[in-house]
């Protein structure tokens, strides 16, 4: 939750490993509004619902698709090295289908945190590893899918309990969910859990021998260049820019 004189999208640092605890979260999922389209009857059918104002969602409002595109870039364009599996633009996610607003199979982030995400990958080099990136920038309405998706299956604890979020640092376009990789194989390492196990396995410090120091690996680098990792998912790690806005750009 949210402490006094905390923004609501800035981490609180836990004082063992640097991580962090994601903000509370308060948008609410905006109503869909469907078109059902029949024969045409005797009685006119009633005018449709008017169109939401341009960015808002959620009773949220967006920054334009024009400041997004300035300031989100295509993570494969800053070390081409990195892997990346949107785990979102296809059914592999805990949804089983793609999210709305992820149109192609790619990852955005704000330049400044592709650039730091290439310096962690020049990190990793040093050893046998490298990074696999599952999610970056989110559009607002992805957010909101997810949150629907909690609520329609009956697992509203997931919103509570900080494993789905109701305003995500995603939407910012300066978190980042990924995982270390064997460079010769290209094969995850074993992390202990899946990406996005809704438990407390899958919390960064819950973990003994192997697991836990190779959790550790990728918390250290990822620190070493800036970034803050969210204590209940070991793969979740923001980055500090001020004034970031969200936005919802189609990923496309």
């Amino acid at each position: 939750m949210a402490k006094t004189g905390v923004s609501a999208y800035s981490p609180a640092v836990m004082p063992i490993f640097r991580v962090a605890t994601k903000p509370s979260r308060r948008w609410v999922a905006a109503p869909a509004h469907v078109l059902i389209l029949g024969w045409a009857c005797t009685t006119p059918a009633p005018a449709p619902a008017p169109a939401p104002t341009p960015g808002a969602l959620g009773g949220y409002e967006a920054a334009s698709d024009a400041l997004a595109e300035s300031v989100l870039v295509d993570v494969a364009s800053g070390d081409s090295t990195i892997v990346i599996e949107p785990r979102y633009a296809g059914r592999r996610n805990f949804t089983g289908e793609p999210l709305p607003g992820y149109l192609a199979p790619r990852t955005l982030l704000r330049h400044e945190v592709t650039e730091a995400l290439g310096r962690v990958q020049e990190r990793l080099r040093t050893g046998p590893y490298g990074l696999k990136v599952f999610d970056g920038y989110r559009p607002v309405r992805a957010t909101l899918a997810m949150v629907a998706w909690a609520q329609s299956t009956g697992q509203e604890h997931l919103l509570d309990e900080g494993y789905i979020a109701r305003r995500s640092r995603h939407n910012l376009g300066v978190a980042v969910d990924l995982t270390l990789i064997e460079r010769g194989t290209g094969l995850e390492l074993d992390m202990g859990t899946p990406f996005d196990t809704f438990s407390e396995a899958a919390h960064t410090a819950n973990a003994t021998g192997d697991v836990l120091r190779r959790r550790m690996i990728l918390v250290r680098a990822m620190q070493a260049e800036g970034f803050e990792n969210y204590e209940k998912e070991w793969w979740h790690f923001s980055y500090s820019i001020e004034d970031a806005v969200p936005f919802d750009l189609p990923i496309q």
